[in-house]
């Protein structure tokens, strides 16, 4: 018996396969389960057009990611940040700075797309952003110190006296106890 497979089924196909199976398995559980339908004519001239449209949409879903992609590899950003003394960052630059700021120049990317290692110093990193399965961009950035760097303050040491002076104690008398 042919069947068209509704859903993935584990050990046995995946969605929109035409797979064969025994008549009770199909009758008694792959069909009333909603699993799959039996694999007539009509059935499989549907299945063959539901599979060309959803292939058009994927490809121009894909076409519209690739030109994105090909727009933000041209981009490079600044992204000014909280810098200690040492060249340290307070905190770390994410993926939400990021799609901040491809927001200002235009971009309106979800920061759940973007893909950023680890930046806790000053210097240069780049960042993935994830577009389609199999397209992503690779966007150039750059950390460096806001315009009014934060110091840290150091502790004030007053110097001590040259000369050591002597300080003699006076020993307190001590009441003889009996």
């Amino acid at each position: 018996m042919e069947i068209i497979l509704k859903e993935d089924v584990i050990g046995l196909g995946y969605k929109n396969d035409i797979v064969n199976v025994k008549s009770g398995y199909g009758r008694n559980y792959l069909i009333p389960t909603g699993k799959g339908v039996i694999a007539s004519e009509s059935a499989k001239k549907q299945l063959a057009e539901d599979l060309k449209q959803k292939a058009v949409k994927l490809a121009k879903i894909k076409a519209d990611a690739e030109a994105l992609a090909e727009k933000l590899n041209a981009v490079s950003l600044t992204i000014p940040t909280k810098v200690s003394s040492t060249g340290s960052i307070y905190g770390s630059v994410n993926s939400l700075q990021i799609a901040d700021e491809l927001q200002k120049l235009g971009f309106n990317i979800d920061r759940k797309i973007i893909v950023v290692k680890d930046v806790k110093s000053v210097g240069e990193y780049v960042a993935t952003v994830k577009l389609h399965k199999e397209v992503s961009a690779q966007v150039p950035f750059t950390v460096i110190a806001d315009a009014a760097p934060v110091v840290e303050a150091a502790p004030v040491v007053e110097e001590a006296p040259a000369q050591k002076e002597e300080v003699e104690f006076e020993e307190p008398e001590m009441a003889d106890e009996e």
